[in-house]
């Protein structure tokens, strides 16, 4: 008996088109692989039809974590949003960043607690104290459903340095309103923040000037 080996051919196999380089397609053949990627695109969208309030980690040796989230920032003063910027460690704000923020007064706060802490403690116990102030005022915008977002800047190195009790952190932010979104950075997050995190980035150090090449901060790069 003769097998008739066209049936054996699934239907769901990529066609060798696919499976091509995009530099050996032709203009034809690349149209149709793009027209049916964006169409496998826009099905994977229209499935995703929850929308709630997050709660985003940036952490990571490499450059761009606090970068990223005035990304984040930026964007939602621009749909009108209010948004409450809470600095941890002192010193991380720069003038050139403050005055690009000062242009929302009625859109956003922008709060240095204390002294912060720094890297070479002098008093640990005031240190713990302007750190729990810190988080304090945060929790109420935290807790405010005026605000759509609330950074904690740098807060990952206050709870790894044992500055801030992790579960008084998770307990706070389970009680957000739903529509919240708020983003933690710093270094070091701890494995129960990142667990109970919905979007998680660690930023990877792969080269850097300064360590590489002796290049010092610049402007609009470094602050």
């Amino acid at each position: 008996m003769t097998e008739d080996r066209s049936l054996t051919t699934s239907t769901s196999s990529p066609s060798f088109s696919e499976q091509l380089p995009n530099q050996m397609l032709t203009t034809e053949q690349h149209r149709q692989k793009m027209q049916r990627r964006k169409q496998v695109q826009d099905q994977r969208v229209a499935a995703r039809s929850q929308q709630k309030g997050l709660i985003i980690v940036h952490t990571g040796n490499g450059k761009g974590k606090t970068t990223a989230a005035l990304g984040m920032v930026l964007r939602c003063l621009g749909h009108g949003y209010r948004v409450a910027i809470i600095q941890f460690l002192k010193g991380a704000w720069q003038p050139a960043e403050k005055a690009v923020l000062g242009q929302w007064p009625d859109q956003l706060v922008f709060q240095a607690m204390g002294e912060g802490f720094t890297w070479v403690t002098q008093d640990r116990d005031r240190d713990r104290a302007n750190v729990e102030a810190a988080w304090q005022q945060a929790l109420t915008y935290i807790q405010n459903s005026e605000y759509q977002l609330v950074l904690l800047d740098e807060i990952n190195i206050a709870l790894k340095h044992g500055y801030l009790e992790l579960d008084a952190v998770l307990e706070g932010l389970a009680s957000k309103p739903p529509d919240t979104h708020v983003i933690l950075t710093g270094r070091g997050a701890p494995p129960g923040l990142i667990e109970q995190a919905d979007l998680v980035t660690e930023m990877t150090l792969i080269k850097h000037p300064f360590q590489e090449q002796g290049v010092k901060a610049q402007p609009g790069i470094e602050f």
